[in-house]
């Protein structure tokens, strides 16, 4: 049963509009007081309700309706649903491991199943996924096909045509010491995985490290960011509806619900994101030694030279800027780095390439996408209005607080104790850093904490190998931005405070993989120099062996010796 107050009685119907009470059939039996209502929901279906009178309260005033369970209520007076915790958690963990240990996972057609489903998913519900990410971040159409959609079809693609390959074991050599044996590494899955996903493309890099998973073999739960909610609720309704739901699984919440999941004993923990959050992600995982991949990010510099050609190098600048979700993309350009007398020339080749790319007017682009949240703007905005760089912007700085939009905005040799310096942006802004000599950028590079990529735009070979051997960076890439992430034969993942172990292709079947070595010998060459007692013929014989050479070997058999 469930019980509503109601009050006054006059007023019954308007305090629910829901119910339309006919007066006409209460019957009054003293302590029980019967009616029957029809609701709207339902039209011509009648139901019929008890009413008590409040014990403390006349009933003239008050009285409490118990409806049957038969009565159906309106979502809003729907009891809550259960809140995920860590009771909730550990249950699922435990169902994970459960349908892990059956081994279903660990088939080849199992995960060919599910890489086809992912496929199958991607295929039909695009229209539904380029909805989603407009309403998070107004992605344009074009943008999200190919850094979203484009992305997760080519990685299942990849997968598909590679499996059998990845899976097969690695022959591997063995050594005089083990003869007569043989070899191999064996990748097999790991357990049970967690899957942090972040928002800025909160389509394709929560569902790329599933399909590492998958291929690997795991049982997988993922957890999308709530900061892309529109996403992240596509994402748990797809899941459900295409892939096996007895391995993986997809839990949406916020920082409750997270605590709740780190808070479990997993095999392995992806996490895309901040460093901040990759901390906690650390820790967390630390307590039961759990493995874990942190996709960071940092401050990407792009040294450019003065012998460039200025207007492909402006292009691909701004295509690796505010083409890559307005700024919003751990491997865009944070800061470039040039020479004094070059950076003018510089400026106004951005300012033509932006103006070619997005209108006159930026800020009226459907090109360009928006600021992810409220938070994240007040936090650019803050870092525009900083009093040490205010002064300094040189392109744009045009902002809407309601639409959630901010302008490709450069700035000019910012100070390097600014905020902006100080930070990742994560954003549309843009300072340029001027030196004397470009070579002088690496310093400055070097400076800071190692980023997860780096971009050089040069003709001089000596220059280019001299910035390859002397930045340390997750990623590289000479001559343009951003495209190393698209060549999986590339591993994508950061170094130091950008992060740790990497995925694409093939590295992300080895990210959620543990390589078993494996050694085979039969009963047969058993040598008893490897057994007690050891008497001193068989001690020059396995020095022979294990010094290497055979012709030291041949004279330990004959007894001979060189010592």
């Amino acid at each position: 049963m469930r019980s509503l107050c109601v009050e006054p009685f006059q007023n019954f119907s308007s305090q629910l509009p829901f119910v339309t009470v006919l007066w006409n059939s209460v019957v009054d039996t003293g302590a029980r007081r019967t009616l029957t209502y029809c609701s709207p929901w339902k039209t011509n279906h009648k139901h019929e309700a008890v009413l008590f009178p409040l014990p403390s309260r006349p009933i003239r005033k008050s009285l409490c309706i118990c409806l049957s369970s038969s009565a159906k209520l309106p979502v809003m007076m729907e009891e809550k649903k259960k809140t995920f915790d860590a009771n909730e958690a550990a249950l699922l963990v435990k169902e994970l491991n459960e349908s892990f240990r059956t081994g279903k996972t660990k088939s080849y057609e199992w995960r060919v199943s599910q890489l086809k489903s992912i496929e199958k998913m991607v295929v039909e519900r695009e229209k539904d996924i380029c909805e989603a990410l407009y309403k998070d971040l107004s992605k344009p159409e074009f943008e999200a096909f190919v850094s979203e959609i484009a992305m997760v079809k080519s990685s299942c693609k990849e997968a598909l045509k590679e499996l059998k390959h990845w899976m097969k074991p690695e022959k591997a050599k063995t050594s005089m010491e083990t003869y007569p044996s043989s070899a191999e590494i064996v990748s097999e899955p790991l357990g049970a995985v967690l899957v942090i996903s972040t928002w800025n493309y909160p389509f394709s890099l929560s569902v790329k490290p599933v399909i590492g998973a998958i291929t690997a073999g795991n049982a997988t739960v993922l957890k999308p960011s709530e900061i892309a909610p529109a996403t992240s609720s596509l994402l748990s309704k797809l899941f459900e509806e295409y892939l096996d739901r007895s391995a993986v699984r997809v839990v949406e919440g916020d920082v409750p619900q997270t605590t709740a999941l780190l808070e479990q004993k997993w095999d392995k923990i992806f996490y895309t994101g901040s460093p901040r959050v990759g901390r906690i992600i650390m820790t967390a995982a630390a307590k039961h030694l759990t493995p874990v991949v942190l996709e960071l990010g940092g401050k990407c510099p792009a040294v450019i030279d003065s012998d460039v050609d200025l207007q492909v190098t402006a292009r691909r600048i701004v295509a690796g800027k505010w083409q890559a979700n307005n700024g919003q993309a751990c491997i865009s350009v944070d800061y470039i780095i040039t020479t004094k007398d070059f950076a003018p020339k510089l400026i106004d080749a951005l300012r033509k390439g932006i103006e070619e790319c997005f209108g006159t007017d930026p800020m009226e682009s459907k090109d360009i996408s928006r600021i992810v949240s409220s938070n994240h703007f007040s936090r650019l905005q803050s870092l525009m209005d900083e009093y040490k760089v205010y002064n300094k912007i040189v392109v744009g700085g045009q902002r809407n607080q309601k639409e959630l939009k901010i302008a490709p905005t450069i700035f000019l040799d910012v100070p390097g104790d600014s905020q902006l310096m100080q930070e990742e942006i994560f954003g549309p802004l843009l300072p340029i850093i001027t030196v004397e000599n470009v070579k002088d950028s690496i310093d400055l590079i070097n400076s800071k904490p190692k980023p997860l990529a780096a971009y050089l735009f040069t003709n001089n070979d000596k220059l280019k190998n001299y910035f390859v051997q002397s930045v340390s960076s997750g990623g590289m890439a000479i001559n343009d931005t951003v495209l190393h992430v698209t060549v999986s034969s590339l591993p994508f993942g950061g170094v130091g405070e950008s992060g740790m172990g990497s995925y694409h292709g093939k590295f992300s079947f080895d990210a959620f993989s543990h390589k078993k070595a494996v050694l085979y010998r039969s009963f047969s060459g058993d040598s008893s120099v490897r057994y007690p007692p050891y008497t001193p013929e068989k001690q020059k014989l396995i020095k022979a062996v294990m010094n290497g050479g055979i012709f030291n070997i041949i004279l330990a058999l004959m007894g001979w010796s060189r010592d």
